[in-house]
C-alpha cells in the first residue's frame, strides 16, 4: 500500500479542549518521575534520539505522556496511539495533542477505531516518512506493520515490547523466522518484572476496584489466580485492605510462596 493512501491527520482526540486539566496532570506526575526528568537534564543538549522517528502504542495515560515529552526533548520525532481500547486517560491525549504530538487516542474506541488510530502513527507529518522505531505494548502495532506494512519493516532499526502477550507473539515470530529487525523485551528486564510488576499492581488494584464499584473490601474474599510478580502485588494489595485473600497457582515453587 502506497503511503500516499493515507490522508495526514495531526491527531484525534477526545475533546481538546482538557488539554490544560492534562496538562496540570503531567506537571503532578513528572515530580513522582525523576529518572526520565533526570535524562531530559542531562541529554537535552546531545539530542541523542535526533532523527528516530517513534511510533508508540502504549495505553494512553498521564505517566505516558512525561515519557512521551521525554522522548520528544530528546530530539525524538514521535506519534502515539493507546494498546487499550478503554485506558486512554482523555485529559492526556489532548495535552499531549496540543502540545504539537500526533496522539490518536480516546476511551471508548471500538475495534475498527483501534485499528485506525494505529495505522495513523506509522507515518510521520504531511510529507509522511515512515516510522523507523516502534514502542509497543501487546505487539497490535508490530503486527500492523509486519503483516499490513511489511515494506516499512526494512527501515526499522528496532522495537521495544512492554507485555507477556507482546513478548510471545515476538518469540513466536523469532520461531517462524518473520522477525527481520532487532527486538528488545521490557517485560522481562528486572525493572520491569521486579518493580512496575510487583509494586506497581500494590499500589494500584485495590485502587482500581474501589474506583470501579466504590465497595468495601475489608472482609471480602478475593481469588487471585497466579502467583508471579503481578500476583504478588495483587495478593499483597488486597490483603493489605482486609480482603481474605486465596491464591490459585500451578507453579509448585509459586504456591509454595503463597
Amino acid at each position: 500500500m502506497s503511503t500516499k493512501t493515507i490522508p495526514y491527520v495531526p491527531y484525534k482526540v477526545k475533546d481538546i479542549s482538557l488539554a490544560d486539566w492534562g496538562r496540570k496532570e503531567i506537571e503532578l506526575a513528572e515530580a513522582e518521575m525523576p529518572g526520565l526528568m533526570a535524562l531530559r537534564e542531562e541529554y537535552k543538549d546531545e539530542q541523542p534520539l535526533k532523527g528516530a522517528r517513534i511510533a508508540g502504542c502504549l495505553h494512553m495515560t498521564i505517566q505516558t505522556a512525561v515519557l512521551i515529552e521525554t522522548l520528544t526533548a530528546l530530539g525524538a520525532d514521535v506519534t502515539w496511539s493507546s494498546c487499550n481500547i478503554f485506558s486512554t486517560q482523555d485529559q492526556a491525549a489532548a495535552a499531549i495533542a496540543a502540545a504539537g504530538v500526533p496522539v490518536y487516542a480516546w476511551k471508548g474506541m471500538n475495534e475498527e477505531e483501534f485499528d485506525w488510530c494505529i495505522e495513523q502513527t506509522l507515518f510521520f507529518g504531511e510529507d509522511r516518512k515512515p516510522l523507523n522505531m516502534i514502542l509497543d505494548d501487546g505487539g497490535d502495532l508490530t503486527n500492523m506493520v509486519l503483516d499490513k506494512y511489511p515494506e516499512l519493516a526494512a527501515d526499522v532499526k528496532g522495537l521495544s515490547e512492554e507485555t507477556t502477550t507482546g513478548v510471545h507473539r515476538l518469540y513466536e515470530r523469532v520461531k517462524n523466522g518473520t522477525l527481520p529487525m532487532p527486538a528488545i523485551n521490557v517485560n522481562d528486564s528486572v525493572t520491569k518484572s521486579k518493580f512496575d510488576n510487583k509494586y506497581g499492581c500494590r499500589e494500584s488494584a485495590v485502587d482500581a476496584i474501589r474506583r470501579a464499584t466504590d465497595t468495601m473490601l475489608a472482609g471480602k474474599r478475593v481469588v487471585v489466580a497466579g502467583y508471579g510478580d503481578v500476583g504478588k502485588g495483587t495478593a499483597a494489595s488486597f490483603k493489605g485492605a482486609g480482603s481474605i485473600v486465596t491464591v490459585t497457582e500451578i507453579d509448585p515453587i509459586c504456591a509454595l510462596q503463597a
